[in-house]
């Protein structure tokens, strides 16, 4: 063969030289296996959690929902919003799509000095934009039309999704340049999802009034095994960041679970001192809140910090949800099914805030790779090393991230929704609202004894019907 046989190849691989000298294959590997663990959150976590966490009559529809998201966000992140979110600066909060993804990108090294191919970022970043979308329709979960969700989602993965991420994760980003301390999507993906999950349950509106009234679990255990992967795969969400198979990836994970399971202990016990009962429902949300406050800060925080962050997020999250929602008339008004303002919003926020507090500077170096001593060190580091200035200063990068985060998640998921609502109703007709997964579906999740039919409603019911005929001779519809 001659060398045009292989012009498709990047210069500096061969076919007979799959491992070029600048890939480390334990790097590549675990990122591989990190963007996994993640993955397995969405699919099938919270798919599960979904599921199961609702009434019966939208198990169905709440767990699509998020199936459909994590499919619709990678064809589009394939095609653009990874070049927007990591490619060349197009302006300082976006990139340009200016290259296609084929093997001569894909295959060589990715941005930076890490060592593993573009199509492993590509993969791990992916991931990352798929849970936020899944966690904003934890928002909007029993009655938004399921056709104004299709279209939602590739509208805002590509006007609001890649705008922070580009602004805070990729290297010409505005918020990265200032220094804005991010560790793994405190503001990317929970603030944001948080947000825009708030802001989108405003346009679409309630639930029925029946389904706000009562709205119980369907399957407790089950709803207990989809926050299971999601607490495990959040190794891989955290320990993933360095994207190195790193001593800071080892802190990370462990800063997480630590953090985790005391904002889970610490919401059960306020629980049982209010409320006289340990919910197995509220130390889900406590547990979320622990995850969802150490991923901006953890690898760059020591562990007696990620202890302090898990009192702080079990308890601050719970003040907010279950006494501070009752009185305020905006949190009042807005329909947010899964209380994702509150396990994500403000815990997102918190967290960001107090990795400016608590953030260590030998770990910030580390992890960011760089000898700045004027950045990435937290308010109580500058107090004990004689500059405060430096601290405030980081403080007040993570409060304007904070802002700017907010602002635009609330201009575009506005805007996203008001365009929709011209060609496609953001809310489920009364009909479909009273009928739910039947009526939407033409399925449900669960056929009791004698309720098989049901399903012929469905497109699929006939041909499974049939396919149970000939294969058992019985026919549920007969």
């Amino acid at each position: 063969m001659t060398d045009s046989t292989y012009s498709w190849l990047p210069e500096n691989l061969r076919p007979d030289d799959a491992n070029p000298e600048w890939m480390n294959k334990g790097d590549n590997a675990w990122q591989l296996t990190a963007a996994t663990m993640v993955g397995l959150q969405s699919i099938p976590g919270l798919v599960v959690l979904y599921g199961s966490i609702v009434k019966k009559k939208w198990a169905v529809n709440s767990a699509f929902m998020a199936l459909y998201a994590f499919a619709a966000v990678l064809v589009c992140w394939v095609g653009w919003g990874y070049q927007m979110s990591f490619g060349r600066a197009l302006v300082p909060f976006l990139g340009r799509v200016d290259d296609a993804l084929d093997q001569h990108v894909l295959l060589k090294q990715t941005f930076g000095v890490y060592k593993f191919p573009n199509a492993t970022m590509v993969y791990f970043q992916f991931v990352f934009a798929a849970i936020t979308l899944i966690l904003i329709a934890g928002a909007l979960l029993g009655r938004m039309n399921f056709k104004a969700w299709m279209i939602f989602v590739p509208l805002w993965l590509t006007f609001s999704y890649t705008v922070s991420a580009f602004s805070i994760w990729c290297p010409d980003g505005w918020l990265a340049k200032k220094g804005l301390i991010d560790y793994s999507g405190g503001y990317v993906i929970h603030l944001s999802s948080g947000v825009a999950g708030f802001t989108a349950a405003y346009w679409v509106g309630p639930r029925a009034a029946k389904d706000r009234e009562r709205f119980p679990p369907n399957n407790i255990l089950l709803m207990l095994a989809g926050a299971g992967l999601l607490w495990m795969g959040w190794t891989g969400f955290n320990g993933g960041d360095p994207y190195t198979a790193s001593v800071d990836a080892s802190l990370a994970v462990l800063n997480t679970h630590v953090c985790a399971a005391t904002s889970l202990l610490t919401w059960l016990l306020l629980d049982i001192l209010f409320f006289q009962k340990p919910s197995v429902i509220g130390a889900t949300q406590g547990m979320i809140t622990g995850l969802v406050c150490i991923t901006p800060a953890a690898g760059v925080v020591q562990t007696w910090a990620a202890v302090v962050m898990g009192l702080l997020s079990g308890s601050l999250p719970w003040f907010t949800m279950m006494i501070l929602h009752k009185k305020v008339a905006l949190l009042k008004l807005v329909d947010d099914t899964m209380a994702v303002f509150h396990t994500h919003a403000i815990a997102g926020a918190l967290g960001g805030l107090l990795a400016g507090f608590f953030a260590n500077p030998k770990l910030g170096r580390l992890f960011y790779g760089v000898p700045n001593w004027d950045r990435y060190i937290g308010v109580a580091y500058g107090l004990h090393d004689r500059r405060p200035e430096a601290g405030l200063r980081q403080m007040g990068v993570q409060v304007v991230g904070v802002l700017f985060v907010v602002a635009v998640n609330v201009v575009v998921t506005t805007a996203v929704c008001l365009l929709i609502r011209i060609f496609v109703p953001l809310r489920m007709s009364e009909a479909e609202l009273d009928g739910g997964d039947d009526a939407v579906h033409g399925e449900e999740a669960y056929a009791l004894w004698g309720d098989g039919e049901k399903y012929e409603r469905s497109a699929y019911g006939a041909a499974g019907q049939d396919f149970g005929s000939r294969q058992n001779n019985y026919n549920p519809g007969a």
